[in-house]
């Protein structure tokens, strides 16, 4: 049974501030001033690892937050991890959480971002010989000095897979000094591809303190997964799970969409995820998220549901990043991350993220036209040649036109 004092007390805490998430020049008159204490009762939460942070199981991926208010109504409600990255809003998203959290105590809190390395190949999944550490430590302290605080609580490598990437000595070099001058506090990996051998190589480092994997009910193999994740958890590391929503909608029109609470609720069946990061965007969302934590036991319905999701005719917008398809392609495209572009356009809404991820696939004037056919048989059944295509007309579209 739902417990109904906690929805009632969520409704009110939260709703109260909606107008001001939505309209920041009202904030002064709808909001406490910033140094008032959070008004939410304490959220579940799990230990992050042997970080000594008790985490609540949701927390905040502010990719998609374009105020203050609405991360300061998150924090109010008791989110306490707020993860940011550099090319969100090319830097500004970092400035925005910054400039939200700045008047809280700073041991209320937890910041993050991920801080992604020059001279990485990502169809290849590898860094270029000259990756230095110095130029990665250079954009770290612009990370730094964007947020506005003494130090950032966890610093992510983004994108790696590959073991070898995972140990490439110039970042793990970067990542310790990092920690040794007291700018970031923890580090950490994030990645889309090749997560069950990223997860062990980053345990076996001795270095990462937290893992960022995409996890979800459509995993290709569940069981190499969860190994990993247990893995690396009795290793002492935190594991944080995104894209946990597998992609949101079942269809580029948006008509169908997941159960996203069931969704979340199998994540946190696994004991080994501390949290989850959540692109919330909207005071419906967040209170949605808070109250699913509350009731994590999946219901019969919930599961058949998940089981479900992929029918012939609608695969999805998830791709699962198996990397498959990238030898099948005659024009050598970097199939899994134009994919991840076109999830988080259509998915999402995101399309200042999904441009950027467009660029980091490096492609052509007239993509896929000079093929008659397109050779690539993807698991999932997505339709390649159309999505490739589709996509590819966000790169002429500057920034300033784009949502996100």
């Amino acid at each position: 049974m739902e417990n109904k004092p906690r929805r009632e007390f969520l409704k009110k805490s939260l709703l109260g501030v909606s107008c001001a998430a939505l309209a920041p020049t009202a904030i002064g008159a709808t909001l406490p001033s910033a140094s008032a204490p959070p008004m939410a009762a304490p959220l579940p939460t799990r230990q992050l690892g042997k970080t000594g942070i008790d985490t609540p199981l949701i927390s905040m991926g502010a990719g998609n937050a374009t105020n203050t208010a609405f991360v300061q109504a998150a924090y109010r409600s008791g989110v306490k991890l707020f993860f940011s990255a550099t090319y969100y809003g090319e830097g500004n998203n970092e400035r925005l959480v910054g400039e939200a959290l700045k008047d809280f105590p700073r041991d209320s809190f937890i910041v993050g971002t991920a801080v992604p390395p020059d001279g990485f190949d990502h169809k290849e999944g590898t860094f270029a010989k000259d990756t230095s550490t110095a130029a990665y430590l250079k954009k770290a302290e612009e990370s730094l000095k964007r947020f506005g605080l003494d130090y950032i609580d966890i610093v992510l490598l983004p994108y790696v897979g590959k073991r070898e990437s995972v140990f490439f000595e110039p970042l793990l070099n970067a990542m310790q000094q990092l920690k040794q001058q007291g700018k970031a506090r923890f580090v950490g990996i994030a990645t889309h591809s090749f997560c069950d051998e990223a997860l062990r190589a980053a345990a076996d480092t001795g270095v990462y303190d937290i893992a960022m994997p995409a996890y979800n009910f459509k995993n290709e193999n569940k069981e190499a997964m969860d190994d990993a994740v247990a893995y690396a958890a009795k290793a002492g590391m935190g594991i944080i799970a995104m894209k946990s929503t597998a992609g949101v909608f079942r269809d580029k029109s948006r008509t169908t969409p997941l159960n996203s609470d069931a969704a979340l609720k199998w994540v946190l069946q696994n004991q080994n995820i501390s949290s989850i990061v959540s692109g919330m965007s909207s005071i419906e969302q967040l209170q949605k998220n808070l109250a699913m934590i509350n009731h994590l036991k999946m219901t019969p319905e919930e599961l058949q549901e998940l089981a479900c999701t992929e029918t012939p005719g609608e695969p999805g917008l998830y791709c699962r990043q198996c990397h498959r398809c990238v030898a099948q392609c005659r024009q050598n495209l970097d199939i899994p991350t134009l994919m991840r572009s076109y999830m988080y356009a259509y998915g999402y809404q995101n399309t200042a993220q999904a441009k950027h991820t467009l660029e980091l696939a490096g492609i052509g004037e007239n993509v896929c036209h000079s093929c008659d056919s397109c050779t690539v048989q993807c698991i999932s059944g997505f339709d390649v040649r159309n999505r490739v295509a589709d996509i590819a007309r966000l790169k002429d579209v500057p920034y300033e036109f784009l949502v996100g």
